[in-house]
């Protein structure tokens, strides 16, 4: 056994430091020596950093207004060309503050300002390319819809649910009434979005619901105003969750008596004139299964 007293003069001992040699202590001299402070040569290098923030910060806001007003209007819609293009320029940015940037300031760069200048010249690029594809100064976002479709809420409809993608209307009869809903959203003016809606069945067209701006469609937002809260899809306040907000506008549309079949879709295109593009479009086709459950 060894007592406490022993463990501890044990331990002190071993933690005691070698003597060091006098190679040693001069070592350790000039290693905890402090550099001493220039400031002519921290004032050339605070210069050196802001001539490369400005180089850098010019060259990104360049790089966005060349691809927004040169490249973008050659392009019909999104292309990977317009990331791919501005990000692979990073790798100029040491050979640009070379040729740009006196040797005088060039020389005192290092790995340090190559990665700072790159997350600069990507938010320089970013925050331009925000502001220039954006309303006031330009639209490329398409109308869309503000959240899918819905139908009215009848005594024939035990529930509907998404299954697989497909909008699934659950009867407990055999026929159904169905008023379908939808409300269009736009960034800019959704009054004059177009709207082209179409009704199938079975790779059939069964009757083209609409094809004109929004503000023409006065019957489908009519519709739509007359079924109030009566969509069967609801938040907890009774509010009916196919239109979100105030700017968004509803429309419409009595499909008829549907029986049950699997094979129902809605085709809906919406399209504006943009800028730099001609044309924004958004476009989706909605699968709609109407089936019969059993009721106690």
């Amino acid at each position: 056994m060894v007592d406490v007293d022993s463990a501890l003069r044990a331990s002190a001992y071993s933690g005691k430091k070698r003597p060091k040699d006098k190679e040693s202590k001069k070592e350790d001299v000039k290693s905890r020596k402090i550099e001493p402070f220039e400031p002519v040569e921290a004032f050339e290098k605070e210069k050196a950093d802001a001539f490369s923030m400005w180089l850098v910060i010019v060259f990104g806001l360049s790089m966005g207004v060349f691809m927004r007003y040169v490249i973008m209007p050659t392009l019909t819609k999104p292309e990977a060309i317009l990331w791919v293009l501005p990000l692979s320029l990073v790798v100029v940015l040491p050979t640009m503050h070379k040729l740009l940037i006196p040797n005088h300031w060039s020389n005192r760069y290092d790995n340090g300002n190559w990665f700072r200048a790159s997350f600069l010249y990507i938010f320089s690029w970013l925050a331009i390319s925000f502001l220039l594809v954006n309303p006031p100064l330009a639209d490329i976002a398409p109308p869309t819809l503000a959240n899918g479709i819905d139908i009215e809420n009848t005594e024939s409809v035990e529930y509907v649910a998404w299954v697989d993608g497909t909008y699934t209307i659950a009867l407990n009869q055999g026929t159904v009434d169905v008023v379908l809903g939808m409300a269009v959203r736009d960034n800019v003016d959704a009054e004059n979005a177009t709207v082209q809606v179409s009704f199938w069945r079975a790779g059939v067209m069964v009757d083209e619901l609409a094809n004109g701006t929004v503000s023409d469609l006065t019957a489908a937002r009519a519709t739509f105003d007359s079924v109030n809260n009566s969509w069967i899809s609801v938040d907890k306040l009774g509010n009916p969750v196919v239109i979100k907000h105030s700017e968004d506008i509803g429309l419409a549309w009595d499909l008829g008596t549907l029986t049950p079949a699997p094979n129902y879709e809605i085709k809906v295109r919406l399209s504006e004139v943009g800028d730099p593009w001609d044309e924004n479009v958004w476009e989706k086709t909605y699968k709609i299964a109407v089936v019969t459950v059993a009721t106690a």
